[in-house]
């Protein structure tokens, strides 16, 4: 009876802490041992990289919302297609948009040659993406870590998941919210659009709430430098430096995408983005803070997933 009561005991104490492990919560220490230079290798490649491409700060966020929108945040979206799935990088929002694969992969390659199979391609990816808004005048932010990476990818859940460029803001608030994301979160996250491009074809001329000579311009210059498929600054005030000019220029009737304008349009929205155009730093408090809550949106962790030892493929 003794004997079976113990093993009983190390039954339990064993499903107690498998328990707790596949649950555990995402720490900033997590490889305080197990890498302890891991925050300094993945900042001076950033740095490096954003020296030879301005574009990839708001590269590396889209890259990274684009994760956590779609099955959490598990490196998925950096997974090729294989022979038994097609991937997130097929999908309607990310072919030929999303960008700096690559870099993750070069930011991989250099973790592991100093830990090596310790540090998860999520991970590396969300420290990266802080590194880049930093070096972009944005705020710094403790990110949580310990998430794993996924085995698979969906392409139709990158197309269900994803918002899109023509939301209206109750579509967006929807889809934010089932994320676990506020009307606050969404936006302060939309803040992001104060760096990088979109496609021209994405500025809808149809739209009755922008400022008509700001939309003439945008034409003009789309018009100039190639149509639809050229690109345009989400931000034509300061382009490369993040910060709260896009709240101004929402305020000013100058939003580029029809989702962003929708945050300023007479709507709950109204105060969020007045709020923030009061105040950069208020904007970059909630902007760090959405952040963290987007970076802990179903990250696998304990025995979930793996450690790729590359970022495209799984081992």
């Amino acid at each position: 009876m003794a004997a079976t009561r113990s093993v009983s005991l190390s039954f339990l104490l064993v499903l107690f802490l498998y328990i707790c492990t596949a649950h555990a919560q995402l720490t900033a220490n997590f490889y305080s041992s197990s890498c302890p230079n891991l925050q300094t290798i993945v900042q001076s490649s950033v740095q490096t990289a954003v020296a030879n491409d301005p574009r990839l700060p708001a590269s590396l966020l889209r890259l990274f919302f684009h994760d956590c929108f779609v099955r959490g945040c598990d490196a998925s979206v950096l997974l090729v297609d294989t022979a038994t799935f097609v991937g997130e990088q097929s999908a309607g929002p990310n072919i030929n948009s999303i960008r700096g694969m690559d870099v993750i992969e070069e930011i991989k390659s250099a973790v592991e040659a100093s830990c090596n199979g310790t540090v998860s391609c999520a991970d590396i990816l969300a420290l990266a993406t802080r590194d880049g808004v930093v070096l972009s005048g944005g705020p710094w932010w403790t990110v949580p870590l310990g998430r794993r990476d996924a085995t698979t990818a969906s392409l139709n859940e990158a197309n269900i998941n994803l918002p899109g460029p023509s939301f209206s803001l109750s579509a967006l608030t929807t889809r934010f919210a089932n994320k676990g994301l506020s009307l606050q979160d969404l936006v302060a996250l939309s803040g992001a659009h104060t760096i990088g491009l979109a496609r021209c074809f994405f500025f809808r001329t149809s739209d009755i709430n922008i400022d008509p000579n700001f939309a003439a311009s945008v034409q003009e210059n789309c018009l100039q430098s190639g149509g639809g498929n050229s690109f345009s600054l989400l931000d034509v005030s300061t382009p490369r430096v993040f910060d709260n000019a896009y709240y101004r220029n929402l305020v000013s009737l100058r939003g580029f995408l029809h989702s962003d304008q929708e945050l300023f349009n007479n709507g709950s929205a109204d105060p969020i983005v007045q709020s923030y155009v009061a105040s950069s730093s208020v904007f970059f408090r909630d902007f760090a803070a959405a952040m963290v809550k987007l970076g802990n949106i179903s990250p696998l962790t304990g025995p979930s997933g793996e450690v790729r030892r590359a970022c495209s493929r799984v081992n």
